[in-house]
Order: C-alpha cells, then sequence, then structure tokens
C-alpha cells in the first residue's frame, strides 16, 4: 500500500485562522492514522500579500497546537523556476496556449457575459491561433487548454462523488504576463513533487479540485483524493470571520487556552465518533480514517471550547499548570518567582483550577500567592477591613499566634470556635481574614490559603494590613 502524506498549506498574508487549524489537524490525524506522514507547505508566491511575520506566526501557531509537521517546510516561492519549466512543456506538448488578450479585451467580454446573463469565463479567442497570427514583443499569458467535452468527476472522502460538465470549465491561466505561476498551477505541481497523497481542505476549494485535475490529466500524473470539508460558521450561522470575535490561534492562546483542549473542540468540530466528547491524542489518531466527516458547516460555540479548556486543565498535573502561569504572572504582576512561591502555588492548585476556565483566569486567581509585596487590596476588601475588620484582625492576632497544629482543618475548627463564643457568624471572621490576607473578597478557601501561606506569612500580613489601615489616611 502506499504510504498516505498529507499536507496543510496555509497562506502566510495573515494570522493562522481557527478553520487552518481544524483542516491541519484533520490532515495529521488521517495521516498518521494511516503510519503516513504530515508536510507543511507555506503558500508564499503572492509576494504583495506575503508577510514574514505571518509566516513566522503561523510556524509558531501551529507548533504550539501540537500540529507538528514531518519534515522541513516547503516554501513555495522556491519552486517558481520548477513551475515555469511545467508551464513551458505544457505548452510545447499542445496542451497549453500563449494568449494575448488584453485586459481591455477582458473587461469588455466579462461585461458582455454580464448582460447576456452568461456564465463569466474565458470565450479560448486564442486557443487555435496559429504561432504566424501572434503579435510579436507583446505580453501573453500561458493558459491551459482544458478539454470542451465530457466531464471531471471527483470521488470526494467527504462530498461523495461529484461531477461537473467540462464546457463549465475554462482555459485558466497557468502562467501570468509577468511569468509567475498561479496559484492552481503551482498547488498542483506542488502537491505532485510532494507526493501529497490525500487533500483534506475546506469545501471553498472544491471549484478549485476540477479545475486542478485537468492539470493533473494534462501532465498525465496521479492526482490526490480529494476530501471537501465543510466551513466552520459563527453562533449565527454566518461564515465565521472577525465580526464574530476571535478567529486566529494566537488570540486563543492569549485568552488561555491549552492546545489539547483547542484540538479536542476542533475535532469535534465536523466530526463525530459515537457520543464521545472527550477525546485523547491517541484515540484520535486511532479513530480518525476520514469517515464521519459531516457535509453540513459546524458552528463554532466558545462557550463549548471553554467548557472543554476547563475540564482539561483540572484534569492537569498542578506542576505543568504552574509552570503555564509563571510566564503570565511575571509579565504582569511580578519581576521574579521563586522556589517558595513555586511550591505555594502548586499547593494551592488544586482548588485554584476548580475555579478557572482558562490559564488567564488561573494566574489572576493564583495571585493570592505571590509574595505580599506584591498584595494589593480591591475596595471592597478595603471596606471589609475599614468598617469593622481591624479590630476583628487585632483580637484574632493572639490567637493565632498560639495555635500548635497549623493546617486547614485546624484553622477552621479554631475559627468556628472562635466565632461561636463571640456569638458572630463565621462569615464575620472569615471575611476580614481574606481581606486582609488576599486583598480580595475572594479566593480559595481561606483556611486553605493560610495553611499554603503558612504561620507566619499570615501573622506578617495581618500585622501590615492592621498598621497599613489603621495609622495611614485611606484616600
Amino acid at each position: 500500500m502506499q504510504q498516505v502524506v498529507t499536507r496543510c498549506a496555509p497562506s502566510p498574508s495573515g494570522f493562522l485562522h481557527i478553520g487552518g487549524a481544524r483542516t491541519a489537524l484533520f490532515n495529521k490525524l488521517f495521516a498518521k492514522h494511516f503510519g503516513g506522514l504530515f508536510l507543511l507547505r507555506i503558500e508564499d508566491t503572492d509576494r504583495k500579500r506575503t508577510f514574514n511575520e505571518a509566516i513566522d506566526g503561523i510556524l509558531q501557531d501551529l507548533s504550539w497546537l501540537g500540529l507538528d509537521w514531518d519534515q522541513d517546510p516547503v516554501y513555495q516561492s522556491q519552486n517558481i523556476a520548477r513551475h515555469k519549466e511545467v508551464a513551458l512543456k505544457l505548452l510545447k506538448e499542445g496542451y497549453a496556449y500563449r494568449c494575448f488578450s488584453s485586459s481591455e479585451e477582458l473587461a469588455e467580454l466579462k461585461q458582455k457575459q454580464i448582460s447576456l446573463g452568461l456564465p463569466l469565463r474565458y470565450d479560448g479567442r486564442w486557443r487555435d491561433k496559429k504561432a504566424e497570427d501572434e503579435p510579436k514583443n507583446t505580453k501573453y499569458v500561458i493558459r491551459l487548454k482544458a478539454p470542451q467535452e465530457g466531464e471531471t468527476i471527483i470521488d470526494d472522502i467527504v462530498q461523495g462523488k461529484i461531477t461537473t460538465k467540462n464546457t463549465e470549465l475554462d482555459d485558466m491561466i497557468l502562467l501570468r504576463s509577468d511569468g509567475t505561476p498561479t496559484y492552481m498551477l503551482s498547488a498542483v505541481i506542488d502537491d505532485h513533487d510532494m507526493g501529497i497523497t490525500h487533500v483534506i481542505r475546506g469545501d471553498d476549494h472544491l471549484t478549485n479540485a476540477f479545475r486542478q485535475l485537468l492539470i493533473f490529466k494534462a501532465l498525465d500524473w496521479v492526482p490526490p483524493t480529494y476530501g471537501h470539508i465543510p466551513l466552520i460558521h459563527g453562533p449565527d450561522g454566518a461564515k465565521l470571520s472577525k465580526r464574530h470575535g476571535a478567529i486566529g490561534a494566537d488570540k486563543f492562546r492569549s485568552m488561555g487556552f491549552l492546545p489539547i483542549a483547542i484540538r479536542n473542540y476542533l475535532l469535534r468540530l465536523g466530526w463525530a465518533h459515537g457520543n464521545e466528547e472527550i477525546i485523547s491524542d491517541k484515540q484520535a489518531i486511532e479513530w480518525f480514517n476520514g469517515t464521519g466527516i459531516g457535509k453540513s458547516p459546524s458552528r463554532f460555540d466558545l462557550d463549548k471550547m471553554s467548557s472543554l479548556n476547563s475540564y482539561y486543565i483540572k484534569n492537569m498535573k498542578n506542576t505543568d499548570l504552574v509552570d503555564l502561569i509563571i510566564p503570565i504572572l511575571l509579565s504582569s504582576e511580578t519581576s521574579s518567582i521563586n522556589n517558595k512561591v513555586r511550591k505555594k502555588l502548586i499547593q494551592g492548585m488544586d482548588s485554584l483550577k476548580e475555579r478557572s476556565k482558562n490559564l488567564v483566569e488561573l494566574a489572576e486567581n493564583s495571585k493570592v500567592y505571590l509574595p505580599s509585596e506584591s498584595l494589593q487590596y480591591s475596595e471592597k476588601a478595603k471596606n471589609i477591613i475599614i468598617s469593622e475588620g481591624i479590630n476583628t484582625l487585632e483580637l484574632i492576632l493572639p490567637n493565632l499566634e498560639k495555635i500548635k497544629h497549623w493546617n486547614s482543618e485546624s484553622l477552621e475548627e479554631w475559627a468556628r470556635s472562635y466565632a461561636k463564643n463571640k456569638d458572630i457568624k463565621l462569615g464575620q471572621l472569615a471575611q476580614p481574614l481574606r481581606a486582609s490576607l488576599t486583598g480580595s473578597t475572594q479566593s480559595p478557601p481561606i483556611f486553605e490559603v493560610m495553611e499554603i501561606f503558612g504561620q507566619k506569612d499570615v501573622i506578617d500580613r495581618i500585622k501590615k494590613c492592621i498598621e497599613t489601615f489603621k495609622f495611614n489616611e485611606i484616600e
């Protein structure tokens, strides 16, 4: 059996769209299911629309998503000489011809077809001209001499068997008047030279597939097997675009999504395997064989992807999560995080990750365990401390200093006993404690926080809070 080879072929005119990420995922899973290769081609022949920053971004996003490729990337712009060579070969063998139609002539043809309600296509006026009829020193394009009879058939692994009449396909341009190849020609040649056996891509390329098959046929090359997947739509049913919010892989990275959660979500976006929702990479490779892809567009649901992200955060190792949030904390809150603070973050992660849907939220919630010099009090926390918290904090300090077994269970037992003896609710004690220790009115369970801080740190923070709010004017 021939080795399966698929490819991802982004155009570096912008960011990696979430739809492009799904296409890359499907191609990789399909190749790996059959023990094949997943390759990357950067389609950068349109130099006016190509940006080096976009190329770097695409490479970084694919790697971050875990969609690494098997060989060095192929840059289409480096193959232009090869593309020209093939175009001239087709010209020499009579499968292509020179077209000298000016832009004005073509514009006039287009207007005439519009007025008559005819399909817009080139009419082949230079198709059968003889060499002596060709003008000298005049620019021309090279067009494919497409068949004018019969039909072209695609046996698509997603869409099924699709047929179009060749009369509906015009003589497409292979080489522009400046000598540069068109996308149609370049894609065909590179797919052949890279040994691509299967092309899985968006169904907006379905028309291209028919035209590309004509080039494969003219060259007597075996075409790849095609699979055209429906595009991703927004919640409103319209094609997913910037107006729907974040659609680039880089944006989801900055929003704190995990690559594995994105892969799992995109896999289920247009493909199904029974009722499975949580699918590991190993299972995905085992199950994804090209069947099960729907024919209707899928709707992108950020809430569902967030829910999956939350699941993976909850089930991730605490040490790995801390490694992921430390860069976020360092970029905004503190210049360094030592081993002592890292240990506190790891200890607190069990509670923290239960309350976070993404890494940004997790990092924000984790600020409670940063050194006390980073502590900032929210307005709500200030109000609690100023209104009645100072007296409570002063009263409990001697008690806290005497506690021998410093763990969450003992601390909660002490707090409940203290509240009962003072005939107050537990919250009247816990709220000032939380405000003074974390600077917020929300945190993980406060007695767990106190255990992780340690007795000395808790007492020092309370003393600092009392000093700050009792003897200094509050703005």
